[in-house]
């Protein structure tokens, strides 16, 4: 039987201050996490990065500074597999693309009571803190982001 990964898209949102944003998980108590979901059939990486913003955060003023073209994959966790596999899924895990994208607009414009809420608060920290908060089966993505995302925003002209 061969192993499935869904295809999913994470996105890193900075501001003007340099910081990312953090959401906190409704399902799960004190799990933060940068937004992310799904990629749908004929969607592009960077696509699925805006919609799921959108969708979770009700951000739209952003600008896509970087969609990294190498995926990185990882394995749920024998818990999450099942709550996963109880809702119908068939992936072992997912295969998720990295954006950075730059917030342009200011925190009045973040509304998590969204229609399927995913969050229910943010804060704004740093690269190096979504690394260390992530669960541990999240982190080689998180790890990439810290690598790859680092020098662009410490670079990005504010």
């Amino acid at each position: 039987m061969t192993e499935t990964y869904r295809l999913n898209a994470g996105v890193v949102v900075f501001n003007r201050k340099r910081q990312v944003l953090l959401c906190r998980r409704s399902d799960e108590k004190d799990a933060w996490q940068f937004p992310q979901g799904g990629i749908e059939k004929g969607e592009t990486p960077a696509a699925a990065a805006l919609r799921e913003l959108e969708e979770e955060t009700s951000i739209c003023s952003v600008k896509l500074v970087k969609t990294l073209s190498e995926s990185v994959k990882y394995r749920f966790p024998p818990d999450v597999l099942a709550v996963t596999q109880s809702r119908g899924w068939k992936h072992v895990g997912q295969d998720m693309f990295l954006s950075l994208v730059f917030f342009e607009g200011d925190d009045s414009e973040i509304n998590l009571d969204t229609k399927d809420r995913e969050f229910n608060a943010y804060r704004w920290g740093t690269l190096q803190e979504a690394y260390d908060l992530i669960v541990n089966f999240k982190k080689p993505v998180y790890a990439v982001a810290v690598r790859e995302f680092t020098p662009l925003i410490e670079q990005y002209p504010i």
